[in-house]
């Protein structure tokens, strides 16, 4: 019985070590699907930076209002950031990946929108986002993101 007690115990010691190790590969991936949606979008790549929510009728995307689906994401877009003036260079900061099971994850953090005066000058905002892990990859299904008023960080 002292073996399987032994063995039971020392599983029990190495489960917290190796689910913490696949959470800080998770939240790594996750960063770098955030990091990849940044570049995409400064380099005016509207298409491709849509590529990091699911392609889904289901997603939901909060801002000024609430829009549902992939299609009407990608329009909304391309619609309030018709010009690579107007979508300016995007920054992400504060950054923090919260896993909540194996399948879905938050993320929250500061986003950045650095533009010229014709472009509609600087914006500054926070979001939360809800992440499901698909056989694509991990892809956003909730956006509820908040612009600060002019001038405020």
């Amino acid at each position: 019985m002292r073996p399987f007690r032994f063995v039971l115990a020392a599983i029990l010691c190495v489960l917290p070590l190796a689910a913490a190790a696949q959470y800080n590969g998770e939240a790594a991936t996750i960063i770098g699907v955030m990091n990849k949606s940044a570049a995409d979008w400064n380099r005016g790549d509207l298409d491709t930076f849509a590529t990091s929510y699911k392609d889904s009728p289901d997603i939901l995307f909060i801002g000024r209002s609430i829009s549902r689906g992939y299609q009407q994401m990608v329009a909304t877009y391309k619609r309030n950031y018709a010009t690579r003036e107007q979508m300016g260079t995007l920054t992400f900061t504060q950054l923090e990946v919260q896993p909540l099971d194996v399948r879905f994850a938050t993320v929250t953090g500061h986003f950045h929108l650095e533009r010229t005066q014709a472009g509609g000058g600087n914006a500054d905002g926070y979001f939360l986002l809800v992440f499901e892990k698909t056989l694509a990859g991990w892809k956003i299904v909730r956006d509820d993101s908040t612009s600060l008023p002019p001038g405020q960080q």
